[in-house]
């Protein structure tokens, strides 16, 4: 039991959980708008992943080498795809249904995320089966001790650091930010403020699938091996960890997926079932224990 609980298994769950955060803060976002638990956005992570690479080949033909200019070139590519899918999503949609009954919405949610998929299976030039990712950065080992740290896991924490960072500061300190935050509270009294909701919705949307396109993209170098279905269990956890953390709640989507990360990996060294099963036994028990989060706030029903 000694080597289940290590340092590498906290980096290997602190890595996993940082793919998880860039995911769960899609879903927190769009749910903390609009309300709406947005089922296709593991596919937009997949997106990333492709849109990743596919722009490998086509800039490495420009960037000589595998340089810190074509990964960042790469990263450019999985999120701006990922944040055209999102926007295109919304408007042609989530719009029209946008003040219809939620369940709607829902339903139309899993019908995108299935669409999404099996078009992308049936594209000649994807197809359905398992693609291998390019070596985008040289691996490299650091030995720490009895734990070994690839140039990846620091790579992985850093990208997604510095997205959280830039996440933080854009809804706290810009006018953007206050005006998502306005929406979130009080659409109506926004819409008074002269706040134009949509553009707000189509914002948060975009950036939350550029950060989806960033998770692929990790998850590829990560594990390097792509397929159109592969966003189905990374959504599903990663919308786990937005309920643990609290959802709607941006620090309590990040906790959720680091705790969720880290569960994951001492189970998997354990028993690799357990490992795939974990995220599904911490819902049922957050749903029984504190349905609102970790962070999540008692919200007061209307009458």
């Amino acid at each position: 039991m000694g080597s289940i609980f290590s340092l590498q298994q906290i980096l290997n769950g602190l890595q996993l959980g940082s793919i998880y955060a860039l995911i769960a803060l899609g879903y927190t976002m769009v749910y903390g708008i609009v309300r709406l638990i947005n089922f296709a956005h593991g596919d937009f992570f997949m997106i990333g992943a492709y849109a990743a690479y596919g722009s490998f080949y086509m800039f490495n033909a420009l960037v000589a080498g595998r340089s810190g200019t074509l990964a960042f070139l790469v990263l450019l590519a999985a999120m701006i795809s990922g944040a055209s899918i999102a926007y295109l999503t919304n408007k042609f949609a989530y719009k029209p249904l946008r003040y219809k009954p939620k369940l709607s919405s829902l339903i139309t949610a899993i019908g995108v995320s299935m669409f999404i998929e099996y078009f992308f299976s049936a594209l000649p030039a994807i197809g359905p089966s398992y693609r291998s990712f390019p070596d985008i950065i040289v691996r490299k080992e650091i030995r720490l001790g009895n734990a070994v740290i690839s140039n990846l896991v620091i790579i992985d924490l850093a990208i997604a650091a510095i997205l959280m960072v830039g996440l933080t500061l854009l809804v706290r300190k810009t006018t953007l930010g206050k005006a998502m935050r306005a929406v979130s509270q009080d659409k109506d009294a926004a819409r008074l403020m002269g706040i134009d909701i949509e553009k707000v919705i189509s914002f948060t949307f975009m950036v939350g699938g550029a950060f989806a396109g960033a998770a692929g993209l990790l998850a590829g170098m990560t594990y390097p091996r792509i397929f159109p279905y592969m966003g189905i269990l990374p959504g599903l956890k990663a919308f786990i960890a937005a309920v643990l953390g609290g959802i709607g709640n941006i620090p309590g989507a990040m906790l959720g997926a680091y705790i969720m990360g880290i569960a994951e990996t001492f189970a998997s060294a354990y028993n690799s079932l357990i490992g795939e099963g974990i995220a599904f036994a911490i819902l049922i028990l957050v749903l029984l224990i504190r349905p609102r989060g970790l962070l999540g706030e008692k919200i007061a029903d209307k009458i």
